[in-house]
């Protein structure tokens, strides 16, 4: 059952920047190259901001830390599977949201054309006891 009237906050964060060792070919695992970062996490903003304590709420230096230390401590061939792990990581680390998307966008990319990147885009809801809390509730509710 979904709330009535409940107020939603995306808290955003735009461009982190990190060198990596994510690809398919030896030269990007051995020498790197830079992926940029961009997160959004919903959350019922009234419930948490009601004392105006970051301990009740999303801290936005938690949540860079977060994505700092598994990127710099995971490594994959494709973008797509550290955007899948990371939005896990993110999904289980902030169980107080209830959608997480997550962008990742590689500049050197091995492939003939002019173009500025290549970007993943993944989502994904909280679930909780089977309730999906980024949802609307199936039903009659419009």
């Amino acid at each position: 059952m979904r709330e009535e009237n409940q107020q939603l906050g995306v808290i955003r964060i735009h461009n982190l920047r990190f060198h990596t060792f994510n690809g398919v070919l030896p030269e990007e695992r051995r020498n790197g190259q830079q992926l940029a970062i961009d997160v959004a996490l919903t959350y019922p903003i009234e419930a948490r901001v009601q004392h105006d304590a970051l301990n009740e709420t999303i801290s936005y230096a938690d949540v860079r830390d977060t994505i700092d230390k598994f990127v710099n401590t995971h490594s994959y061939k494709l973008i797509e599977s550290l955007a899948n792990e990371l939005l896990k990581k993110i999904l289980g680390d902030y169980a107080m949201t209830t959608h997480v998307n997550l962008k990742i966008r590689k500049y050197s990319v091995p492939m003939p054309g002019i173009f500025d990147d290549v970007e993943i885009e993944v989502a994904g809801d909280q679930v909780v006891e089977n309730q999906v809390l980024g949802s609307p509730a199936s039903g009659d509710e419009k």
